[in-house]
């Protein structure tokens, strides 16, 4: 799934090529997709001839505010992400202009929802799994939308101090992988970043918070930042299915120290293996000698 620094990524593209562009045209093939409205039918009559007006991101949502006081919400779930280029439509898909360039790759040929823009480009959404949320609400509605009205501080603002870190750690309870990952309680932090944030902490993903020193909080604090500010430098992580708006994958798989690396040495040469742990339904990546 994209977690932060993924749809960081995505937003920051989206900004540099698709912002001031008109939406002239909507197509898609899966309309379970789209939430809000609830007929597909609406969502194509509200969405038309709309201008992107500005592209923010809340938590692991991407955030459109449209023109007429309209906004698109696009959280992409498993294996969403957008794409930016041209297509044909040929027997009911999708096919590259230039088959050779990235779009021809298999994880960027399951559009089942497409935008064209006024400049004759096409904004696409790939999702093999097709567990996407789309919404499509006015202001009044968007101010009240319990979907983001729940989610967490986010880990990348200049008000996510240690002590306000520690305050909110302090009144939780259980694992701190698992908390970690509570987007109520911190937003955009999933599978992959929260292995990487205890890795670099030296924080075992079984310990418990309530025997957590305030040492090993600010470790943590330190590790969110540290990891999420190079995942985005370098794109976001491609070890699955995302992608950039190019089609193009991101680079942080190349340097990540503990998530998918089971059974390789630790970083830290410390004669320590990567070993993996069931924690519900999730994994937890750790070394079991630097994270005791």
């Amino acid at each position: 799934m994209p977690e932060l620094p993924e749809v960081e990524t995505a937003v920051r593209s989206l900004n540099k090529t698709i912002l001031g562009r008109k939406i002239e045209d909507v197509w898609s093939d899966c309309k379970k997709l789209i939430k809000k409205p609830g007929e597909f039918h609406r969502f194509e009559r509200d969405i038309k001839d709309k201008k992107i007006e500005e592209i923010t991101r809340k938590g692991k949502n991407i955030i459109f505010r449209l023109s007429d006081g309209y906004y698109l919400i696009v959280h992409q779930k498993m294996t969403g992400h957008f794409l930016f280029g041209e297509w044909r439509l040929e027997k009911g898909k999708w096919q590259p202009l230039n088959p050779q360039s990235p779009f021809g790759e298999s994880t960027n040929s399951f559009i089942h929802l497409a935008f064209r823009l006024d400049d004759g480009k096409m904004l696409a959404f790939s999702d093999l799994r097709k567990f996407a949320k789309v919404m499509l609400v006015t202001k009044k509605d968007f101010l009240n939308l319990e979907d983001l009205k729940k989610i967490g501080p986010d880990p990348l603002s200049k008000d996510f101090t240690g002590e306000e870190f520690n305050e909110i750690i302090r009144t939780q309870k259980g694992k701190i992988k698992r908390v970690l990952m509570n987007q109520e309680v911190i937003s955009g932090i999933g599978n992959i970043y929260s292995d990487e944030i205890l890795w670099e902490s030296r924080i075992h993903p079984l310990s418990s918070i309530k025997k957590l020193s305030d040492e090993d909080i600010k470790k943590i604090h330190r590790a969110i930042r540290k990891v999420l500010e190079k995942a985005i430098i370098l794109k976001g992580d491609s070890v699955s299915d995302y992608r950039l708006i190019t089609g193009e994958k991101g680079g942080y798989q190349k340097v990540q120290k503990a998530y998918g690396r089971t059974g390789q040495p630790c970083f830290r040469r410390d004669g320590g293996k990567i070993e993996r742990v069931k924690i519900g339904s999730r994994s937890a990546h750790f070394c079991p000698k630097c994270q005791k």
